[in-house]
């Protein structure tokens, strides 16, 4: 695959992982309108490099927040090893963040099939782009007070049931969860710092089934390693800065800019694919 396609592939995946814009979404249009075939005819390495761009948001995010993480995994691991009865603040939400995890990945496991048929899409990406867009307009508009030492067992599953809408790209993992937060009555930053933080199992979880579904590093064919690892420190350093920017934008500005945008892609889109253009 072509090394310059990875790197700016990577670059958008890192922007758009934990902005309210699809990360997934952006990986299927960029492609689209700019006709790229790096991946031709090889649907489970193109999902492989989709997981590797993961990975690295993933990176970012741990180097971004990393004494928040280790906090909850301390915290987490603590509760189990130690036994600590009551659980600390960071124990129970390490493992609140877990169990909003069980609804994404039961149902990427159960309806994969019918989540790689809908895959290539575009019409339909557009049309959750747009469609998850305005609700997350609608949802902001609450005023929230809750925050993220509020979360309780009903919150993790109303979370995690959200979360699992995103498998379908141009849903939005963070703005959906985002949207749902509000609804639920958290604050921005809350809402923000939950989707946030609610990727840290997912990402992973889904990064190490994959890498083991394509059999490791040896599924890789090898003239695609530097186009994986180029992609993936783009997708890292990226996401570093995302994650940052995000949870300091949402302390004074409200979604609504992420909506608008949404709405005007997935115009984009529709109006391409029903000219002769495309």
């Amino acid at each position: 695959m072509s090394v310059l396609h990875a790197i700016l592939l990577g670059i958008a995946q890192g922007l758009t992982e934990f902005l309210p814009v699809s990360s997934s979404g952006h990986l299927q249009i960029i492609p689209w309108l700019a006709d790229w075939n790096d991946f031709e005819g090889n649907d489970d390495l193109k999902k492989a490099f989709d997981v590797a761009l993961h990975l690295g948001t993933l990176v970012g995010l741990v180097a971004c927040l990393r004494r928040e993480v280790w906090a909850l995994v301390r915290g987490g691991m603590a509760t189990v090893v130690e036994r600590r009865s009551p659980m600390t603040a960071d124990g129970r939400l390490g493992w609140l963040l877990v169990l909003a995890t069980v609804p994404a990945a039961a149902v990427g496991v159960g309806l994969r099939s019918v989540i790689d048929e809908a895959d290539d899409e575009i019409w339909l990406t557009a049309v959750m782009l747009g469609g998850f867009g305005i609700l997350l307009w609608w949802a902001d508009r609450r005023q929230g007070r809750r925050n993220t030492e509020d979360v309780g067992v009903r919150d993790a599953v109303l979370l995690g049931l959200a979360q699992a809408c995103s498998l379908q790209p141009g849903v939005s993992r963070s703005g959906v969860i985002i949207t749902a937060g509000r609804l639920l009555s958290f604050d921005r930053e809350a809402a923000t710092r939950l989707a946030v933080l609610m990727s840290v199992p997912v990402i992973a979880g889904a990064g190490l089934y994959s890498f083991i579904d394509i059999g490791g590093w040896d599924g890789i064919p090898a003239d695609a390693r530097a186009g994986f690892a180029w992609g993936t420190a783009a997708s890292a350093v990226t996401g570093f800065a995302a994650v940052k920017g995000l949870l300091a934008l949402v302390r004074t500005r409200s979604f609504s800019p992420f909506a608008v945008y949404r709405v005007l892609v997935a115009l984009l889109v529709l109006s391409l694919l029903a000219s002769p253009v495309r």
